[in-house]
């Protein structure tokens, strides 16, 4: 890098989806997205840094702002100006002999490394409740002593994202108590982890391009040898590239510096709740779905809907089941 040349840097938003929802009252779905914004900078940067003491500023504005809440800039790299007009936009700009021993410590420590990464924001997103969340979800249960069915209805929202785009890797899982002694139907197909006690499905992709647009339903039926079951949480996690759920973007002011890559993502993970809430509600649907999968229909007996189902991160859940 001469001293003239235009710097490389790269920008990465990356938000996490966390949602509670509590049967099918959508003014009860509880949503938190928060997320973070990371500069990389090529390690030949330290280079120019040491041969150019006295860079031009690295000036950004972030669009969509209004979206934002709870914004903490890096208190040691960034500045901003707070009397702006203009509350969709915000112009930051780094304080350089600080990124620049910054960078120049990472690259002693990390001698191999071909970029370097640095957070420079961390955010909330303004959400509204279910509309704020990519896949909004329906579960089901009846619980009788010899038998548990469970229903779960899943649709792609393209409404929570400002570029419709995949919802990738989705699993979901949910644990059986009541003795489970034999996966009597399934559909579609999925992961029955007879230790733990635990069914799993995974769906490659859900989108708009997806069956129905992206509207499809989980159907299984357990036999019990200590039932009833009691309904227990559902958790979901999948991950999404090309869009962000605040629609935050970034551009550059000035000269000097030029983006060669604006990475966006966002994942659902990290959510704990304890204990489960019940309620009734018909799984009329059920019977028919699944009826030509078993031997006998599904005749109406106490139905109990698992009104509460949550995003979360079930990393090491996933593993020990897949074991």
């Amino acid at each position: 890098m001469g001293a003239q040349d235009t710097l490389p840097v790269a920008a990465a938003f990356t938000e996490t989806v966390n949602a509670y929802f509590k049967g099918a009252d959508p003014s009860k779905c509880i949503v938190k997205i928060t997320g973070e914004m990371v500069l990389s900078f090529p390690a030949g940067i330290t280079r120019h840094f040491a041969n150019n003491p006295s860079p031009a500023a690295l000036t950004f504005r972030v669009i969509n702002f209004s979206r934002l809440e709870h914004v903490l800039p890096n208190p040691q790299l960034l500045c901003c100006d707070n009397t702006q007009n203009d509350a969709n936009t915000k112009e930051f700009w780094v304080n350089m002999p600080n990124l620049m021993t910054h960078l120049k410590k990472v690259s002693e420590q990390k001698p191999q490394a071909t970029y370097y990464n640095v957070d420079m924001l961390k955010y909330q997103v303004s959400a509204q409740g279910l509309q704020s969340t990519p896949l909004n979800l329906a579960v089901n249960w009846r619980c009788e002593p010899t038998s548990t069915d469970l229903r779960i209805d899943y649709k792609y929202n393209t409404d929570a994202m400002t570029t419709a785009v995949a919802l990738n890797n989705v699993q979901f899982l949910v644990p059986i108590d009541g003795g489970v002694t034999k996966l009597q139907a399934v559909l579609p197909p999925a992961v029955w982890n007879a230790e733990q006690q635990r069914i799993l499905w995974k769906i490659p992709d859900i989108s708009q391009k997806s069956e129905n647009g992206g509207v499809g339903s989980l159907l299984a039926r357990f036999q019990l040898s200590e039932g009833p079951s009691k309904p227990s949480p559902l958790v979901v996690q999948f991950t999404s590239e090309g869009s962000t759920l605040s629609g935050c973007d970034i551009e550059l002011v000035g000269a000097g510096y030029r983006f060669s890559l604006i990475k966006k993502r966002f994942a659902a993970e990290t959510t704990q709740v304890g204990g489960s809430l019940y309620g009734h509600s018909s799984c009329s649907k059920l019977d028919s779905h699944i009826q030509g999968q078993i031997s006998q229909p599904i005749v109406g007996k106490t139905q109990t809907s698992a009104e509460m189902f949550i995003y979360g991160n079930v990393k090491r859940q996933l593993a020990a089941l897949e074991n």
